[in-house]
């Protein structure tokens, strides 16, 4: 049965997760004061990426002692960082429950070779946190972006435990609740909850974090971009904006707009608060259909920023060709762009959620997504 189109639009049909959307309030003109042909090392760079250091830590609420440091390749590059100078010094334990978590697990086990026990679980699933052996260096995802599953808190990590944990939490930083006293390292991007430009990452670590890189020497040889010591000791320029390699000015000038922004609305709690109301709009859409569900099997697992969606409709033979002709529906129209589950993840689709997405736009999206499914299982109808 064809259905008519709905007559409400979002404003913003971007929902991509990553590069994400900006800050409803973005405009290049904004930018104006960025510090372009600007040494980063001149007095008004290091100001700007000092800055940028000292408003993540006010707005996630990061210890005092905790390091922040902004790093070279995104969360890829602050989360390789941790593993290639801390891992090795005993056994580790890498958790993976999606694409990101078991990049991590190859790059440990296959190109460091260290000494690890990998657990993993399905996508829609997640590991058995409680049996984990926190003892061990652990790594792992809070928040799976491709699978939608993210840990739900931090209480099964034990605050007497021997081994650092590394955390990325790239789609879980300024939307979820981190337990800074539970997490060693924690990395994630600019690009994602806040929607900064993309390329710069963020490492910060505890002081047990620091202290395993000045009493661990890796077995391996560091890039220069991976050196964090000087001499067995911290380099701490690098904590205050002293960058390992040039940052752009433009990029870092984006990212202090988005954190000015992030306290326009009323901060981390602001932040949360947003991308709950957008997923929330989504669970219940799927609450009320028959055809659709999140693809995290235990709601309190479930992603609040990087929703992932699968098709349940038993019309529907060929799960990939389906999710990919609504998502093209759903792009041609103007309505919801980048929306398709990430490459290696189960047929579906994946809408984010974050606090730069207006609640009103995924509510406008919806109707649209009703659409397109109905469009589609027509097709299907008609091809029989």
């Amino acid at each position: 049965m064809a259905m008519t189109k709905p007559a409400t639009r979002p404003a913003n049909p971007r929902f991509s997760s990553g590069p994400c959307a900006k800050p409803p309030v973005f405009d290049l003109t904004k930018l104006s004061d960025a510090a372009l042909g600007r040494s980063h090392r001149a007095a008004v760079g290091k100001a700007k990426l000092k800055a940028a250091i000292e408003e993540t830590r006010e707005i996630l609420g990061v210890p005092a002692d905790y390091k922040i440091g902004i790093v070279p390749a995104s969360d890829t590059g602050a989360y390789e960082m941790a593993m290639w100078t801390m891992l090795g010094a005993h056994k580790a334990t890498m958790l993976a429950w999606e694409s990101f978590g078991a990049g991590w697990v190859t790059d440990a086990v296959k190109q460091l070779k260290i000494d690890a026990e990998v657990i993993t679980a399905e996508y829609g699933q997640i590991v058995d946190l409680a049996a984990v052996d926190w003892n061990t260096d652990v790594c792992f995802t809070w928040n799976g972006t491709t699978s939608g599953v993210r840990v739900p808190n931090g209480d099964v990590i034990p605050a007497d435990r021997e081994g650092l944990t590394l955390c990325d939490a790239t789609s879980a930083a300024f939307a979820q609740d981190l337990p800074w006293d539970k997490l060693d390292v924690t990395t994630f991007s600019w690009q994602k909850v806040l929607g900064g430009e993309a390329a710069h990452g963020m490492l910060v670590l505890s002081p047990r974090a620091v202290e395993r890189l000045e009493s661990h020497t890796p077995a391996w040889p560091l890039p220069k971009i991976f050196r964090l010591t000087k001499g067995g000791k911290l380099n701490e320029g690098i904590f205050v904006g002293e960058t390992i390699n040039t940052p752009s000015m433009l990029a870092v000038e984006d990212y202090l707009l988005a954190l000015d922004w992030a306290r326009s609305v009323g901060g981390l709690k602001g932040l949360m608060a947003r991308a709950d109301a957008n997923a929330k709009a989504i669970w219940d859409f799927c609450a009320a259909r028959d055809w659709i569900d999140n693809l995290a099997e235990d709601p309190a697992t479930r992603s609040n920023t990087s929703v992932c969606l699968k098709f349940t409709d038993a019309r529907i033979n060929d799960g990939a060709t389906f999710a990919k002709a609504v998502a093209k529906r759903l792009e041609a129209e103007g309505v919801a762009l980048d929306v398709g589950a990430y490459r290696d993840a189960p047929a579906g689709l994946r809408i984010w959620c974050g606090g730069t997405v207006e609640t009103a736009d995924i509510e406008a999206m919806l109707p649209w997504l009703d659409w397109a499914f109905q469009a589609e299982i027509d097709a299907l109808a008609h091809a029989s």
